[in-house]
């Protein structure tokens, strides 16, 4: 039976990011560059003045200069005629600095008149002027693909006047529960039936990823309609399905799938929860089985799923992030297959972080999730004591923590 990291090796091997598309810069955050973008123009334009007060060369000035004024410069209005030597310009924050200027001074390091100005602080060329292209240069490296855009890549790129960027789609996912046993939110469970909580938990959790989400409904434990239903949902990225991947007389999920052109990258995983995910695709879409118990498919799902959604929608690193914490109690690995505690995280502001494991770890159990942050990968057989040090998946941090 596979590893955890081996199947994980068998998922990113076999998908690639989605084709890129062409969207306009305000629409383009939370997705991922396809292409690296260059700065076409120089920023800022023209050297200009980081302070209100006023512009001149420094050649010859020093404290207690007097200069006349011969004119301002304001923000989108600049100065355009000649400064002669010895003499400045009234200049406002973000203004152009003047050709023949070089230096601007405060308006609180001067005695001002209306029509000149005495130095009352020493000078120093330079100073207080921003320069062009000191913060990038035409044909500078902005971002580089893979870049995932949030506001300040999209607030970068506007000021370098990208309008238009190619990146990597969110995938589309149809996700499909199974089992004759289920109900929908809002019925009242009848004798031997569950509500189906798996179709809104990684409903909830598919929207957290920025997904587009086609919702397949509940199949029956019959392979015609678990046939049609499937068959709706070929048009997406990604197909997921809960429930119907073990061994009983009615779980149907891989054959209805080998009869769709399904091609297996695995099934089964020596991983607790979760043994019996399965794994693989129908032409370019990915395909994923997760077990019906809910944390299991819980856990499956941030263990598979959301690293092959992060690799479909172009992340560099697709896998979720690690963090060395310190353990709060003890736990006792299985004996057979390697464990995934759920947990949560308490922190503080330097970061310092202790992972307390869930009191539920059943694979049926919906209390193990509320408060999860992290997953606690632990060795078959392996005892970690309270105040080990640890590595944990993190799914979020707490409101309120200070990240690693």
């Amino acid at each position: 039976m596979l590893t955890y990291e081996e199947a994980l090796r068998i998922i990113l091997e076999r998908l690639q990011p989605l084709p890129p598309v062409d969207l306009p810069l305000d629409a383009a955050g939370g997705f991922v560059l396809a292409e690296a973008v260059h700065a076409i123009w120089d920023l800022p334009p023209a050297d200009n003045s980081a302070m209100d007060g006023f512009a001149f060369a420094a050649a010859g000035v020093s404290g207690g200069t007097i200069l006349p004024i011969c004119g301002a410069s304001y923000a989108g209005h600049p100065y355009t005629k000649p400064v002669p030597t010895g003499q400045a310009v009234r200049i406002m924050t973000g203004a152009v600095v003047p050709t023949d200027c070089d230096t601007v001074v405060p308006i609180e390091d001067v005695e001002a008149s209306v029509d000149s100005i005495r130095l009352t602080a020493a000078v120093t060329r330079g100073q207080h002027v921003r320069c062009r292209g000191e913060e990038f240069t035409a044909g500078t490296l902005l971002l580089p693909p893979g870049t995932l855009l949030h506001a300040g890549e999209i607030g970068l790129l506007a000021a370098a006047g990208v309008v238009r960027l190619r990146v990597h789609p969110r995938p589309r996912v149809a996700l499909l529960s199974t089992g004759d046993e289920l109900v929908h939110l809002g019925q009242t469970p009848g004798p031997g039936q569950i509500i189906n909580t798996n179709l809104h938990l990684l409903g909830a959790r598919l929207r957290e990823q920025g997904c587009e989400l086609l919702s397949l409904g509940i199949a029956s434990d019959t392979p015609e309609d678990l046939s049609d239903r499937i068959r709706a949902g070929l048009h997406t990225d990604l197909l997921l399905s809960t429930g119907g991947v073990s061994v009983g007389d009615r779980d149907h999920v891989q054959d209805v799938l080998n009869a769709h052109g399904f091609k297996l990258g695995f099934w089964k995983v020596a991983i607790k929860p979760g043994r019996p995910v399965l794994f693989g695709s129908i032409g370019r879409q990915a395909v994923f089985g997760l077990p019906g118990n809910p944390a299991a498919a819980a856990a499956t799902f941030e263990l598979f799923v959301r690293p092959a959604l992060r690799r479909l929608a172009g992340c560099q690193t697709p896998l979720p992030p690690r963090l060395r914490v310190e353990l709060g109690a003890a736990v006792q690995g299985d004996k057979k297959r390697q464990s995934f505690l759920w947990g949560s995280l308490q922190g503080d502001n330097s970061g310092h972080f202790h992972f307390l494991p869930s009191s539920r770890q059943g694979s049926n159990q919906n209390r193990a999730l509320t408060g999860g942050d992290a997953l606690l990968p632990v060795n078959p057989g392996e005892q970690l004591a309270a105040g080990a040090s640890i590595e944990v998946i993190v799914l979020r941090l707490p409101i309120g923590t200070a990240g690693p």
